[in-house]
């Protein structure tokens, strides 16, 4: 008796514990790739192809989360981030390109996300973008150096839910939802060239390079701090409960991410696309999606979304550059290290929040440069996929924790679908 009623007082434990996963790391994790780029993207989408492209983010669902966990087993099992074991595995030339690869992709996105914070705050309180984007950087970059992140998000991350705006958007507005649906399941594909594109941005905007990097070392780093937790490789039995950890936090994590975006490209697909606005160029346009529930504050709304996402976006990205540059030189790194501690790999993520904001001083459109920084994610996605599959697959890597069946298929299938849509871009676009 007295062991039933012990099951049954473990249970609202266990269901605390797996409510605390999904809004802990899986939350953020999901909030961060619906980013100002994301946001962007998906508005895109759905104003210029109405529901037509709402089938990717239910085709990409299966294979994000299998991508995503395959990088958090890299950096549990291995105590090690993706570029740390690539530096202890792979020449030098391989190492040097990946991470070159993903400096590149990141410091384009910060760019891209700092301006248009900084686009959507001049869009509701006036005056000169320029104060806007040296505030948001400033702040990024100097809370990551001297803040605990996890202080940090824990606060920033009710600021995301302004995305769900977008969700309570479809209850007021009329959604063909047969339309909508069937769309789901029932693709009507095309040939163009804008077509193929947004297709490439919409899966590099939800399989993003630098969340395999953020997540395989943030992984890494949690055994280093923890000290009841070990490398994988080293402690076997603590696998099975660490293993099921992971996947439970992915799948809630990407399953709220791709929620939101699907709300978005229907949102904008019912008010954008149904009133003859099919391209949008500025932070004004892509707010109207939000005027069904926000009225005249729709602007507001939709900055607090813009800006929120980005605040968690940023110093992911950033984050995820100093977590690659360190670990391929050898450097001390880590956010739960002192400033003094590891002051090239917190040098870095200043370097890269720094280059992005300098990127804005171009005549670039915010929302475009949004959009193609998503583009860039989803070509930069291939080769890092591609290597990290390899890696997995090596037993002198993941000991007995190699990655196989299901979640190895759909890793390479992942891989092969990122491919193929980069390959059609590149064919249509000549």
């Amino acid at each position: 008796m007295s062991g039933e009623g012990g099951a049954r007082a473990a249970l609202p434990t266990r269901l605390k514990s797996r409510l605390r996963e999904f809004l802990g790391p899986g939350l953020i994790t999901g909030a961060s790739d619906d980013d100002p780029s994301g946001i962007a993207t998906y508005s895109q989408a759905g104003a210029q192809f109405g529901y037509g492209l709402g089938w990717t983010l239910v085709v990409t669902y299966p294979f994000m989360v299998a991508v995503q966990m395959i990088s958090a087993r890299i950096g549990r099992t291995t105590g090690h981030g993706i570029a740390g074991n690539l530096r202890r595995y792979y020449p030098r030339w391989l190492l040097n390109g990946v991470v070159a690869l993903l400096l590149v992709a990141n410091t384009i996105n910060i760019g891209a996300d700092l301006g248009a914070m900084a686009d959507a705050s001049r869009l509701v309180i006036g005056g000169p973008s320029i104060v806007y984007l040296v505030i948001f950087a400033a702040f990024c970059a100097l809370t990551q150096v001297f803040m605990s992140y996890r202080n940090y998000v824990s606060v920033l991350k009710w600021l995301s839910l302004s995305l769900l705006a977008y969700v309570f958007t479809l209850l007021l507005v009329h959604v063909d939802w047969e339309e909508a649906l069937l769309r789901l399941v029932i693709p009507h594909p095309s040939v163009s060239a804008a077509y193929v594109t947004t297709i490439v941005a919409l899966f590099g905007t939800t399989i993003s390079p630098y969340l395999f990097f953020w997540q395989a070392s943030e992984e890494a780093e949690d055994v280093e701090e923890t000290p009841e937790r070990e490398a994988l490789t080293e402690h076997p039995e603590q696998g099975e409960a660490e293993l099921e950890r992971i996947e439970v936090d992915t799948l809630g994590g990407m399953a709220a991410s791709n929620l939101v975006a699907l709300a978005i490209v229907f949102a904008t697909a019912a008010t954008l696309h149904g009133a003859g606005i099919t391209d949008i160029q500025t932070s004004a346009q892509a707010a109207e999606a939000l005027r069904p529930i926000a009225g005249n504050q729709a602007a507001i709304v939709f900055a607090l979304g813009i800006v929120g996402t980005g605040l968690l976006a940023v110093p992911v990205l950033a984050g995820s550059a100093a977590y690659a540059l360190g670990e391929a030189f050898g450097w001390p790194v880590g956010l739960a290290r002192l400033p003094l501690q590891a002051k090239a790999f917190y040098g870095a993520i200043v370097a890269a929040t720094a280059i992005g904001m300098i990127l804005n001083f171009t005549p670039i459109n915010p929302i475009k440069a949004l959009y193609w920084s998503a583009v860039l994610n989803g070509v930069v996605a291939v080769p890092v996929m591609a290597i990290m599959m390899l890696l997995t697959s090596r037993k002198e890597v993941m000991g007995e924790f190699t990655v196989r069946g299901p979640l190895r298929w759909l890793g390479w299938l992942a891989t092969a679908l990122m491919g193929g849509a980069v390959l059609a871009m590149a064919l249509t676009a000549s």
